[in-house]
């Protein structure tokens, strides 16, 4: 019995303590210091060993200016002789606080002589002097605990060091070093140095790295030298320059295979970069051993191909699928040559008709669940061309329920409520968008709650939707890649239903068509025009991110394109451009971006 009274006394310490430190914290983050100081009294008092206590309660004293308090609780700590030396460096930094250095810097030398006692202490000292941004004790700290103890390896904390005191090129040489001497990963220290290299390759720390890099190539031909310009290079959007490093890793690493050059073909097509995509998937396709490799190359170079084809293009890739199709036939392990053809035949050849035929032929293969939900994927948007939109809804339908919680399901389920917005069954489809808002897909969830917002906003405002019909034949049109005859549906609705809520949206899909057709100047107008008459509108955002990426990739106008992304980032935070908008900004402005 007396134990467990024993227990229940401790069980309700522990909880008053927990909730003494809980409360503690609070105040002291919220910057209520008065309320935390009595707290963290309470604690240190109770807990005297805890140095937790103790160097929160010297913080909180500080934060109040309450400099003698913390002075007193610091020298009746240090008069212990089994102190730990970072109070000697707590009672430096208080001197330091109240602007008396000389002796601010005798407790910081006392803290560094107690690693001749025990070179362990280095990494604590050394770790507490960086806190309080004094780099050059820090170094001292870990260069004489090395010294005394050469089994110790604080040569990654100098190096961020090297760093912060903006000693570029040393810290350079340091983190280098560490790699090649396999003492931390190169993904570690890339993750450090990508701080200090922005895309402008004529900056100053670019410039300095690839110098030591090539430095490091000519001493030892290690493809680690390769590697890492490669990388450079990439962050400098010079991905021709990395092609030729990947080539040479290639080429020298024995059992290599095409991971890093399919991921840098598709890096660079992402970037418009499409003469280096196509010379990177070309070398993948002519040197590959792996035949589903191999052919994933030559679908990437007829994407390219079909970017913007004549008819003689067109001709060139129906050779060329009719070739492959010869290869590999139809089976389950090259269902994305089944679906890149009947892609090209519906959207390109307008021939959804053989499309259909080869789809359905797919799904007679032994497929898994996936498989088959990739393959009813691609057949149901050739249906939704076709305007065969009930069978297509089956198609998205049955994804939608053997896949409920995964992307694909998520995907289906958007289609569905797609196809239903272009058969005219609104209501159905905001059913669909509602479940959708919470997709683990931040694009699909942005999709959704879009074409929620244009249905359910032009719903209101007219009874009959006599413009939202109007807007879905014009979406449709656009969908069937028949971009001519959908800006003209658009222009309709511009120029019977104007200052209604239909006209952003109009002005905005008509924008994106106009540039698809290089009509940049016309595309420019329609986003002004939302900028300046729908300010405060959904789309705003929109149109301002829309200008800035064709200011900034068509116009070449970085000026005009900082200025719109400007106003995303200080208007417009919660939008789901602000990301890409400040990561933009920052590299038009010669920022280092992470």
């Amino acid at each position: 019995m007396k134990a467990l009274y024993s227990i229940a006394i401790l069980l309700i310490t522990f909880s008053a303590v927990a909730q003494e430190d809980f409360l503690a914290k609070q105040y002291f983050n919220d910057g209520d210091f008065d309320k935390a100081v009595v707290y963290y009294e309470k604690l240190a008092k109770k807990n005297p060993r805890r140095t937790d206590y103790t160097e929160a309660l010297i913080a909180t004293y500080q934060q109040l200016e309450r400099y003698t308090d913390a002075e007193n609780l610091l020298s009746e700590k240090i008069k212990d002789a089994n102190v730990f030396p970072t109070l000697l460096i707590e009672m430096g930094y208080n001197y330091r606080l109240q602007n008396l250095p000389e002796k601010a810097k005798e407790y910081y030398q006392k803290a560094i002589s107690q690693i001749e006692k025990n070179p362990n202490y280095g990494y604590g000292i050394g770790y507490r002097f960086q806190k309080y941004a004094l780099l050059d004790e820090a170094l001292s700290a870990y260069t004489k605990a090395m010294e005394l103890n050469p089994q110790l390896d604080y040569n990654y904390q100098m190096a961020r060091i090297y760093g912060e005191q903006g000693n570029i090129e040393k810290m350079y040489v340091s983190y280098l070093n560490l790699i090649s001497e396999g003492k931390t990963s190169k993904s570690n220290v890339l993750r450090n140095i990508d701080d200090f290299i922005t895309a402008d390759a004529e900056n100053e720390n670019n410039i300095t790295f690839k110098k030591i890099l090539l430095q490091n190539a000519q001493k030892n031909p290690d493809i680690l030298w390769n590697e890492l310009l490669s990388w450079l290079f990439v962050q400098q959007k010079q991905y021709n320059s990395a092609f030729r490093q990947e080539k040479a890793i290639y080429k020298r690493m024995e059992g290599a295979n095409m991971h890093r050059l399919n991921t840098l073909g598709n890096l660079a097509l992402e970037e418009n970069e499409t003469e280096t995509a196509q010379e990177v998937f070309q070398f993948i396709a002519d040197n590959s051993g792996d035949a589903v490799t191999k052919l994933n190359a030559q679908l990437n170079l007829i994407d390219i191909q079909l970017l913007d084809p004549s008819e003689k293009e067109l001709q060139t890739v129906q050779k060329q699928f009719d070739e492959l199709i010869n290869i590999h036939g139809y089976k389950a392990q090259t269902l994305q040559l089944q679906v890149a053809y009947a892609n090209f035949l519906t959207f390109k050849k307008e021939t959804p008709e053989m499309a259909v035929q080869i789809l359905k032929q797919s799904l007679e293969l032994p497929l898994n669940t996936r498989g088959k939900a990739f393959v009813k994927l691609a057949l149901g948007d050739i249906l939704v061309y076709d305007k065969k939109f009930n069978e297509a809804l089956i198609y998205f339908s049955q994804i939608q329920q053997n896949l409920k919680n995964d992307v694909l399901g998520q995907n289906a389920r958007f289609k569905v409520a797609q196809t239903s917005f272009y058969k005219g069954d609104f209501d159905w489809a905001l059913t669909q968008l509602k479940v959708l808002r919470s997709s683990t897909s931040q694009l699909i969830a942005n999709d959704a709650m879009q074409l929620s917002l244009l249905i359910s906003d032009n719903s209101l405002e007219d009874s009959t939707q006599t413009a939202l019909k109007k807007y879905a034949r014009a979406d449709l049109l656009a969908y069937q890649n028949k971009t001519k005859e959908a800006i003209t549906e658009l222009d309709g609705i511009l120029e019977n239903h104007k200052g209604e809520k239909i006209e952003d949206e109009a002005l905005l899909k008509q924008g994106k068509l106009l540039e698809s057709i290089k009509s940049y100047e016309a595309a420019e107008y329609n986003y002004q025009k939302i900028t300046e008459f729908y300010a405060s509108g959904i789309l705003a955002d929109d149109a301002h991110f829309a200008l800035a990426e064709l200011y900034r990739n068509t116009l070449n106008e970085p000026e005009k394109a900082k200025s719109h992304y400007e106003k995303i980032i200080y208007n417009y935070q919660d939008s789901y451009y602000f990301p890409q908008a400040r990561k933009n900004f920052r590299i038009l402005r010669g920022d280092a971006v992470n």
